[in-house]
């Protein structure tokens, strides 16, 4: 375990302090805070309610179920059973660009949600699976850049992500086979 902690802990520096500059020190921020995404998840949401057609609120009512249980998998279960301190809380020299908090570090959750959701959306909407994929790597490789995560916990949060994913598409069709709602 030693071995997969000194890997860990030299990819995070090379990309948190080797890789850093000018631009990610802008643009990582800014990705990695929530906040900065309500108004477009809102805005997507409530397109695909009015103007997505049977298909689009679906997914729309769906990605609720998927958020609630990718977000509590993650933050409420996984984090407390794992216990694993954030970097910016043990490691010297950390190149923190946003608040570090207390809370555990693996997985990371913006990984999990941001996976699980283009997983999910990739199933109704295959045609935009790039964007989701590039948008959830950004992400995710936000919270290293950003100092408060290790790699192996957005990588596990990834795997965890497109997991939970996959049981809410399964879910989902079985459902659909037997009520044929699309």
């Amino acid at each position: 375990m030693n071995i997969l902690q000194a890997l860990d802990e030299k990819i995070f520096y090379f990309i948190n302090v080797t890789l850093a500059n000018p631009v990610t020190d802008k643009f990582f921020p800014f990705i990695t805070v929530e906040d900065h995404w309500y108004v477009f998840y809102a805005i997507m949401w409530l397109y695909l309610m009015i103007a997505g057609g049977r298909r689009g609120r679906v997914a729309a009512l769906l990605v609720l179920l998927l958020v609630l249980i990718s977000d509590q998998a993650s933050s409420n279960l996984i984090k407390n059973f794992v216990q694993r301190i954030r970097p910016c809380n043990t490691l010297p020299n950390v190149h923190l660009l946003v608040g570090c908090t207390n809370s555990f570090s693996f997985p990371s959750s913006h990984a999990v949600n941001n996976f699980a959701g283009a997983y999910f959306f990739t199933y109704f909407y295959p045609k935009v699976k790039y964007g989701l994929y590039v948008g959830a790597s950004l992400m995710a490789l936000s919270r290293v850049f950003c100092g408060v995560h290790y790699p192996f916990d957005i990588f596990g949060g990834m795997i965890i992500g497109l997991i939970i994913g996959w049981i809410v598409i399964e879910i989902w069709k079985a459902v659909n086979k037997k009520l044929k709602i699309l």
